[in-house]
């Protein structure tokens, strides 16, 4: 969990650094990211740590004394099997329950954070336009961070069709107590402005002011965290249990039944009756093309006909394009949904699937601690990822069916268990490289002879 949290800063690092943000927002925010990242933790730690444990004792030849006791593997793995079993049970009542609400406040929070205008109001040798209407730029500021040099503020005021300009040698920027301002004292400056003549007189106006001291204030309610409402993310198929994943499926899939009648209502009424051949489909011959009609008719009457069926093949072909559109989108969004109501499922059974691989691959290898299993345990994590990954997206772009594609990495991965199950069981020696040496020696051997 604590990689998984440091790869979520360093990717969203440069949305909440310099923000002005409450420590409190970025702790819930990692908490919230916590929660979502249970889905992928909770597999690999089952793997890493059914690995570290078995292989502890057989690296302590503790597995070796339950055994001289008479007491098989697999009765040794009856007591983790049912903590496991637990675990899976609790992954799905998390995943069900409590994964859609963390999913809700974590979206929500981070669109609110990456919306978040900066807190480093003023920087040095640009123009800063984070205020509304005004322009700012300063050739330096101090180390403390507070006092400027070589200030120039541009206002531009729509409302009265004036602009000014303030240039000023030094300053003093400060926020008030309330933090509802900026201020900014400014010293030895002066001011230019542009403005519209009185009534009747067509000429502008241009204003220049000398002054010794002055402030500017700055509304900053604009820099505080505004929550938006968290119902305009409940539509997500993220934030949704497995009743409302099946009640937006349902509903859907009968709004695209419903579409598909309508589109045939819509469309019929540009085909011809007699254009329809009433003959079943295994008799039916394909008639000529009979031109006779046009042949009647005259050449501006051919033309005129012509043009209307061509008329109206482009309006079925339009309307047929943006309703074929429509219903790949609204394909693609039931797709998703059941990829979200399969995942609540397939989290229990990847943590009962690589415990079946890492609890015989600890036995096997007989190697605790942080060294080989984790190299291990890393690398069937990543067949898992890999395999899950490409089935989802084969599940959105509807290449695969939801069922196949969600599963085929527990499918893949059951079997593998199972056999590494066996062999620990009859204590192979499936990593002993000698044994390998022996067996390459004996075929080479053979095919000298």
């Amino acid at each position: 969990m604590f990689v998984l949290l440091m790869l979520f800063l360093f990717k969203y690092i440069d949305d909440l650094i310099g923000k002005g943000f409450e420590w409190y927002i970025i702790l819930e925010l990692m908490m919230y990211a916590s929660a979502t990242n249970v889905a992928m933790a909770l597999p690999l730690s089952v793997l890493l740590s059914s690995i570290m444990t078995y292989g502890s004792l057989g690296e302590n030849y503790e597995l070796v004394a339950i055994k001289s006791a008479g007491i098989s593997l697999r009765r040794a793995m009856y007591p983790m099997i049912i903590v496991v079993s637990v675990l899976a049970v609790s992954a799905f009542i998390f995943s069900d329950y409590m994964l859609p609400v963390a999913n809700l406040k974590y979206y929500s929070l981070l669109w609110d954070a990456r919306q978040q205008k900066s807190g480093f109001l003023i920087k040095e040798g640009v123009f800063n336009n984070s205020f509304p209407g005004y322009s700012i730029r300063v050739n330096k500021k101090d180390e403390d961070g507070q006092t400027l040099h070589g200030v120039m503020i541009y206002e531009r005021n729509a409302a009265q069709n004036n602009n000014s300009v303030l240039f000023a040698k030094e300053g003093v920027m400060y926020r008030t107590p309330n933090d509802q301002f900026l201020v900014l004292r400014l010293k030895d400056g002066i001011r230019y402005e542009e403005s519209p003549g009185e009534t009747g007189n067509a000429r502008e106006r241009f204003t220049r002011f000398r002054f010794k001291e002055t402030e500017q204030k700055f509304d900053l309610s604009s820099f505080k965290l505004k929550r938006t409402d968290e119902g305009a993310f409940s539509r997500a198929y993220q934030m949704m249990n497995l009743k409302q994943l099946r009640f937006f499926k349902d509903s859907t899939q009968h709004a695209v039944d419903s579409g598909l009648r309508a589109n045939f209502r819509i469309m019929s009424g540009f085909y011809k009756y007699f254009t329809f051949s009433h003959t079943p489909a295994k008799t039916r011959a394909k008639l000529p093309y009979n031109s006779n009609y046009l042949k009647k008719l005259d050449i501006y009457g051919q033309v005129s006909t012509i043009n209307n069926a061509a008329s109206e093949v482009r309006t079925i072909a339009d309307m047929a394009k943006g309703r074929s559109d429509r219903y790949k989108e609204v394909s693609k969004d039931i797709r998703k949904s059941i990829i979200e109501y399969q995942k609540k499922f397939t989290l229990s059974a990847a943590c009962l699937a690589l415990f079946l691989i890492g609890a015989p691959l600890g036995a096997i290898i007989r190697k605790g601690g942080l060294g080989l299993p984790v190299v291990v345990a890393v690398i069937f994590f990543l067949v898992y990822y890999i395999i899950s990954t490409i089935g989802e997206k084969s599940v959105k772009e509807g290449s695969l069916s939801p069922a196949i594609g969600m599963w085929i990495a527990i499918v893949i991965l059951t079997p593998i268990g199972l056999f590494l199950s066996y062999k620990a069981a009859t204590d192979s020696v499936l990593f002993d490289m000698d044994s390998y040496k022996k067996l390459f020696n004996r075929l080479f051997k053979r095919k000298a002879a």
